[in-house]
């Protein structure tokens, strides 16, 4: 229920600040909410301070992407990313769906890489969202998932979220080939911002699957795919998926599909995959995380933080949440921080943080409107606004 009724806000919100901005404009001062100066909310006030920093935060970044909108491209420092996208279908009432699709490619002259793009602007139709292709920021070998090129997917979705009606929640990730590369790293890495995602005829290289726990999975693979043994690394992942899933059933959503007679080309078999996504919604407060950080570390993941990512490649997190206690069941971090809100538990009563047998924290969690700011400021995400936080040190 809270979730659909922020839902509703957030839809209210967009609808009230989707409009065109230009440089020129100058926004009058928004009147600060009362619940700004307190120093603890109740559940109430919560979902309405939420409801006035979301409209907040549309606005400024309506302003913030309207030229990324108007231009079709993204600059970050020395790299540029051109962006296409086509709108489909009539916008359902609880915001359009967004489908990041990475063309094939690789480590390939400009040229090549060009041509690649412009096929994958027509590769695929969803029955309704936003399908939009992303030209690679680069023309290396790691096309789609340098370093440097989560930001850019991060921003696509800001501008998407803004200007396009797009639900945070129904953000799904898919690529061919080298847009397959992109798609085996991008999501277990990034899986807190997908709602699923589909990997069609790409090498997973060493990449761990683990923090696919929460994110639907799909595999599209040729069965005569053998250049770089992609069938054969593409089934012993897919083998991996089923035997996470066996040990957790309730998680590592997934399928799998070798395609007969078919080499690296599948005739459009997996186009079957964006109806598939389109069944799941991003789910952002899971009870249950696995975090293996991936060869682009993260500060946060979920509901969890961590305070240095750089060089953390394998490092693992795992903590459930049930009935107000959180326990920590593995960690390769000797501290965390743990984000806390009503879905995931009740601030009304006393929270507890346990690791093995060693009670880390008890007490109660007071709903902060700073730590509600923060949390949107370093998240950048309207489901990640957290009224309470809490750190740990890991014995």
């Amino acid at each position: 229920m809270k979730r659909l009724l922020i839902l509703a806000m957030f839809a209210a919100a967009l609808t009230a600040c989707n409009k065109p901005v230009t440089d020129n404009d100058d926004p009058k001062p928004r009147e600060e909410s009362p619940l700004s100066w307190k120093e603890s909310l109740t559940a109430a006030e919560c979902r309405e301070y939420e409801a006035w920093l979301q409209e907040g935060w549309v606005d400024s970044v309506a302003r913030a992407e309207a030229k990324v909108f108007e231009e079709k491209k993204i600059t970050q420092g020395r790299y540029t990313m051109p962006l296409d996208w086509k709108v489909y279908g009539d916008k359902p009432a609880d915001g359009r769906s967004l489908y990041i699709s990475l063309h094939g490619g690789g480590g390939a002259p400009a040229t090549v890489n060009d041509g690649q793009w412009e096929n994958q602007k027509t590769l695929y139709k969803p029955a309704e969202g936003v399908y939009l292709c992303p030209r690679a920021i680069e023309n290396t070998w790691d096309l789609h998932f340098r370093p440097e090129s989560d930001a850019f997917y991060e921003e696509i979705i800001r501008m998407a979220v803004t200007w396009l009606d797009v639900n945070p929640d129904k953000v799904y990730l898919m690529g061919y080939s080298a847009g397959g590369d992109g798609v085996w790293r991008l999501a277990p890495r990034m899986a807190d911002h997908w709602a699923a995602a589909s990997m069609m005829a790409g090498h997973p290289g060493d990449v761990s699957l683990l923090s696919l726990r929460n994110l639907p999975f799909m595999v599209w693979c040729g069965e005569n795919d053998t250049e770089y043994q992609r069938n054969i690394e593409c089934a012993a992942r897919m083998a991996v998926l089923d035997s996470l899933q066996a040990a957790d059933p309730e998680g590592y959503v997934h399928e799998g599909h070798m395609v007969e007679g078919k080499g690296h080309w599948m005739d459009l078999a997996d186009a079957a995959a964006l109806p598939w996504m389109a069944k799941f919604r991003r789910n952002p407060a899971p009870k249950k995380i696995v975090w293996c950080q991936g060869d682009e570390p993260k500060k946060y993941f979920y509901w969890l933080g961590v305070p240095a990512a750089h060089g953390d490649k394998g490092k693992e997190v795992r903590a459930v949440i049930d009935d107000n206690v959180v326990r920590i069941e593995k960690s390769d971090y000797k501290e965390l921080t743990i984000y806390l809100n009503d879905e995931l538990v009740d601030l009304d009563r006393t929270v507890a943080v346990l690791v093995g047998g060693h009670v880390l924290f008890e007490g109660e969690l007071k709903r902060s409107p700073a730590t509600m700011r923060q949390t949107l400021k370093e998240r950048d995400d309207l489901s990640y606004i957290y009224p309470a936080a809490v750190r740990v040190s890991i014995p």
